[in-house]
C-alpha cells in the first residue's frame, strides 16, 4: 500500500516529514496526510517523489517490490 511505502521510503532515507514536504512545496500536515492514506497524491506529486527517493512510481505506489531502477533490454 502506498502509505506504508511512503513512510518507509522517508525512514530509510532519515527523513522529516517537514523535510519531504518542503521538497513538494506543500504543508508537513498535507504530506502527513498522503502518509497516512487521508490524501489522494496527483501524478506530479509521485513522480517527484520518485525522483527525491531515486526510485521508480511503481515503487512509491507500491506496485513493485524492488526499490532500484529497472534498465530493459
Amino acid at each position: 500500500m502506498t502509505k506504508f511505502r511512503l513512510r518507509s521510503l522517508r525512514k530509510e532515507d532519515s527523513r522529516l516529514q517537514s523535510e519531504v514536504a518542503n521538497y513538494l512545496n506543500i504543508s508537513r500536515q498535507y504530506y502527513s496526510e498522503y502518509e497516512l492514506g487521508k490524501r489522494k497524491m496527483p501524478v506530479d506529486v509521485i513522480i517527484k517523489l520518485a525522483k527525491y527517493y531515486h526510485t521508480t512510481t511503481d515503487y512509491v505506489l507500491g506496485l513493485d517490490d524492488v526499490r532500484g531502477v529497472k534498465l530493459y533490454d
